[in-house]
């Protein structure tokens, strides 16, 4: 099948679109529900939004805010988690890139801790570094790393020609010099594009360690609100998630078209 371009305007349009009807059908159902029973609260109406946004804003017995505390938590585990994996995949996986014999001994352990569900390791990561801040960075950290090392060793021997490396080599270019501005700055825009990959995972793990253990952000929230049935809540931290991780891609799409612009789209 042939992918024929379609005009800016055009795209917006139907984008727009698309999100038009989905608050159709969602206004829908809860009008339909809503009428069977006003108390009703599975599917919100506007209302019960407004009514939820005023319990998140507002300061609770113990004088906290919950969105203000809950988005502290969150989002400062993620970003924490993010940066540790991100270096520690770049730094491995560009040595498995330029050096055989770094690619000769990581690669076994990594494509088997790939393959082990980071949510499936909570105890062991309870066990080795407790259940406080660290725990939440090493699950995102180890939890994107294996699979981040791998794309980037890929990048680095495939992206990279061996003839680039040799002409660095021939004008005077040390090993720190061509890995740096021959093979790192080339697998860059890959660097960038498989970190953007990598939010929506680092996320779940995220989610679901709080859901399990944490007393505050956003897992946390989640958890006692829905046992509450106070869906106007959970949506709406829903939505704020992922109005999150749409501007994390967003963020990293332009970082990427702004570095690398000969890269492309």
């Amino acid at each position: 099948m042939i992918r024929h371009p379609i005009q800016k305007r055009t795209q917006i349009i139907l984008g727009v679109t698309s999100v038009l009807l989905l608050v159709i059908l969602y206004s829908g159902l809860s009008w339909r529900q809503h009428r069977k029973n006003p108390k009703d609260t599975t599917i919100p109406n506007l209302s019960q939004f407004v009514e939820g946004w005023k319990k998140m804003a507002t300061p609770d017995a113990a004088d906290e805010i919950w969105i203000v505390e809950d988005a502290w938590a969150t989002y400062s585990r993620l970003l924490l988690g993010l940066a540790f994996g991100v270096v520690l995949a770049v730094i491995i996986g560009m040595a498995m890139g330029c050096f055989r014999e770094a690619e000769a001994f990581f690669q076994p352990p990594l494509g088997f801790a790939a393959k082990i569900p980071p949510t499936a390791m909570l105890a062991v990561y309870f066990v080795l570094v407790g259940t406080e801040m660290k725990m939440y960075i090493a699950m995102i950290a180890l939890g994107i790393f294996p699979t981040l090392a791998q794309a980037i060793h890929q990048a680095a021997k495939k992206d990279v020609s061996e003839h680039a490396i040799f002409k660095a080599y021939t004008l005077g270019a040390s090993h720190a010099e061509a890995i740096w501005n021959v093979v790192y700055k080339q697998v860059l825009p890959r660097i960038i594009e498989n970190v953007r990959l990598q939010i929506g995972p680092a996320m779940v793990f995220l989610i679901a360690a709080e859901w399990a253990v944490a007393d505050v952000g956003f897992g946390y929230r989640l958890r006692i609100q829905s046992r509450l049935l106070s869906m106007n809540v959970v949506y709406t931290y829903l939505a704020i998630l992922a109005t999150t991780g749409f501007l994390m891609d967003w963020s990293l799409s332009f970082l990427r078209r702004k570095m690398c612009p000969w890269f492309g789209e």
